[in-house]
């Protein structure tokens, strides 16, 4: 009987063997640290990229942005014509649904997608709806923020769609006074009114705060103000167009410059009660008429007046050094 070397390893069983022992292995419940495995798995699985037709993707919920136009993303989907989509997108499926997606970020890159005509390389991920707007507000924070005011208007739809407080903090990053503040202001300027200015990226919190303020303390018709803007604003750039609102309601609130106020004249009578002269001063100069009175003495007034007058001045500068 020949020996089998005990350093050799023994022979692979066969198939049929394998199977076998398959078999009659024990199945155990899905606890334990094969548990955690599985859910590893499943999220390296979730994070996965695919490629979705942007037709399956739905654009609506609450936006972060402004509405996005194809002029708006025009280079961008150039870009990825020549460059590819370097950066997914991320959606979440729909369970109402099957099949199609809503997009949770990356709401310009799906828009210059489409522009492109090509498929939208994406992260598929199941979330909450508070998941889904953390991840939102998260995601714009690492890239190009929004604006001040679409961050404002995004914070208004996240309380009237019912998110807590503390979740509109947390997607934003942002403290209650600037929850407060940008509360105002998407409450206090109509919708129109954004929308005809746009995103305003170089217009901060402290102007859109102004007009609103100016809104409210003076009662001003906003929309009236920019239906009353001339044509031609509609096509400057935004951040002019906030401008030519800010100008046109400066203007509104400011009160019309009244002129000042007219000195009282001063009549000059004799001893009878006879008019002599009235004196009409004026912040700029002092006008003297002389009256019909006494013909004599306006004729000798006129023959004088140079003299008379020098002879006032030097009295006058007289009294001046003597002081």
């Amino acid at each position: 009987m020949a020996r089998r070397n005990i350093f050799q390893p023994p022979p692979p069983p066969s198939p049929q063997t394998e199977t076998v022992h398959a078999e009659s292995r024990p199945r155990f419940p899905n606890t334990g640290p094969m548990s955690g495995v599985k859910s590893t798995l499943r999220d390296l699985s979730s994070n996965a990229i695919r490629e979705l037709d942007p037709a399956l993707i739905e654009d609506d919920g609450p936006r972060d942005r402004l509405a996005i136009t194809d002029a708006d993303v025009a280079e961008l989907a150039e870009s990825i014509r020549l460059h590819g989509q370097q950066v997914p997108i991320m959606v979440r499926p729909l369970a109402e649904a099957p099949g199609r997606y809503r997009i949770v970020y990356g709401r310009r890159r799906l828009q210059a997608l489409k522009l492109a005509g090509l498929p939208a390389k994406a992260l598929i991920r199941s979330l909450t709806d508070e998941q889904a707007i953390l991840a939102q507000g998260q995601e714009n924070s690492l890239r190009v923020d929004p604006s001040f005011i679409e961050k404002a208007v995004f914070v208004s739809e996240l309380a009237e769609n019912g998110y807590e407080p503390a979740v509109i903090l947390d997607a934003l990053a942002i403290d209650k006074p600037m929850l407060s503040r940008m509360t105002k202001v998407a409450r206090t300027i109509p919708g129109e009114v954004i929308r005809f200015v746009g995103p305003a990226h170089g217009i901060g919190r402290r102007r859109w705060e102004e007009l609103a303020d100016a809104a409210r303390d003076h009662g001003l018709d906003l929309v009236d103000l920019v239906q009353a803007l001339p044509p031609a604003a509609a096509a400057l750039p935004s951040d002019d167009r906030f401008a030519q609102l800010q100008s046109a309601a400066t203007r509104a609130t400011t009160p019309a410059a009244q002129p000042a106020p007219a000195s009282p004249g001063l009549t000059v009578k004799d001893a009878t009660g006879a008019t002599i002269a009235e004196v009409k001063a004026t912040p700029r100069s002092v006008t003297i008429r002389l009256g019909q009175g006494d013909a004599a003495f306006t004729s000798w007034m006129r023959a004088n007046a140079e003299h008379e007058i020098l002879r006032l001045y030097r009295t006058w500068k007289t009294g001046q050094r003597s002081d």
